[in-house]
């Protein structure tokens, strides 16, 4: 009943401004409403069934525009916004299943029954797919079981979570371990390593490959896409604005992956529940972004209000009077990186993502602020 009178309440999002609560707020002490966008990725309601099982396809659409970016008009994509508004708020209106809910996921991570359609169990995965980078790219059919969620993937015979699972899941010690080992290896699969338990990551001794193969199969940024939803879901909801920080920072003061900057400040982004932590993120992003006048997920530009005396606009600021973004030689941001010609990269030096103070504490503290209008849809 409690779904069914959630249905009824819901509304789905029409705009892009309309999903995006990310700049509705900019206090510093801004706590979390209980059941607003919250960590634990549970909640009495989920997203429409009827849209599930063509989400994979749409990302894909969606996330491989990433080249395309050069457009002089850039707009905000309705369809990733709708569909991560749905995630944050823990995918309003869905109805689970009615049949016996098996935690089929669940079970996987204790070994007890194989993935399908392949018949192979999370432990052979977890012990003999590691560094196997030719298994990982092309077997499509364990990432839905290592990194499930709440929707239909491509492999229809992976199960979707139900809430009753991610709490018995959050429970299970032994199948969050394993979690961890699946998310350990993947990251290598990308180039990045896992320091400590709090989530933290830097480049991995194989960066430069890896980061390369990265930057070219951007099929893979769908499935960071899913990794850092599951992560949310099954408990790690801290460990996602590390990894989101290390990309936007290769994305966009290294240059290591230029092609992934859209679906990192698109997608990566927005899978993050709190809006202190997003905006945090796309501050950075925005200090770094090339050219600025194209950044089109910064905060609207506040009016001032006719005839009201303590209103005020913010005024804009120029990036460009501030500290030197980056002591490379060439614009990681610039539209011939954005193509993916990345030169002069000299490798050597490990690159840890040192998450700023106010991700971490998910409070958003800076001196300065641009505000740029926000391209209309």
């Amino acid at each position: 009943m409690g779904n069914l009178m959630g249905g009824l309440r819901y509304k789905e999002p029409s705009t892009v401004e309309e999903c995006d609560s990310t700049w509705e707020t900019d206090s510093e002490s801004e706590e979390q409403p209980q059941g607003a966008e919250e960590d634990s990725g549970i909640s009495d309601s989920m997203s429409p069934s009827e849209t599930a099982k063509c989400a994979e396809q749409m990302d894909s659409f969606q996330q491989f525009g990433d080249t395309v970016e050069l457009s002089t008009k850039m707009k905000r994509s309705l369809y990733a916004a709708k569909d991560l508004y749905k995630y944050r708020h823990s995918y309003p209106n869905y109805k689970e299943p009615r049949q016996l809910n098996e935690y089929r996921n669940l079970r996987f991570y204790l070994n007890k029954i194989p993935l399908v359609p392949d018949g192979i169990y999370v432990e052979e995965i977890l012990t003999k797919w590691k560094g196997d980078y030719d298994k990982l790219e092309h077997n499509h059919t364990y990432i839905q079981w290592l990194f499930p969620l709440r929707e239909q993937g491509l492999n229809f015979y992976a199960q979707e979570l139900t809430q009753d699972e991610i709490k018995e899941f959050q429970n299970t010690r032994e199948a969050k371990r394993r979690f961890l080992q699946a998310y350990t290896i993947m990251l290598d699969f990308f180039g990045i390593k896992l320091l400590d338990k709090n989530g933290n990551v830097s480049r991995a001794p194989n960066w430069q490959d890896r980061f390369q193969h990265l930057n070219e199969s951007q099929h893979n940024y769908l499935r960071i896409t899913r990794i850092l939803k599951s992560l949310g879901e099954l408990g790690f909801e801290s460990f996602k604005p590390h990894l989101v920080q290390l990309l936007l920072q290769e994305a966009l003061v290294e240059g290591t992956l230029p092609n992934m900057r859209h679906s990192a400040l698109e997608y990566f982004v927005y899978t993050v529940r709190a809006p202190s932590q997003r905006r945090a993120l796309l501050r950075f992003a925005q200090h770094h972004y090339q050219p600025p006048e194209n950044f089109i997920w910064g905060p609207p530009r506040r009016r001032r209000l006719p005839g009201g005396r303590g209103s005020k606009t913010e005024p804009a600021v120029d990036w460009s009077t501030s500290k030197a973004r980056s002591s490379k030689q060439g614009s990681p941001n610039s539209p011939r990186a954005e193509k993916g010609e990345l030169e002069g990269r000299e490798g050597g030096e490990w690159k840890t993502a040192k998450l700023p103070r106010s991700i971490l504490e998910g409070r958003a503290r800076v001196d300065t602020e641009e505000y740029i209008e926000t391209v209309p849809l």
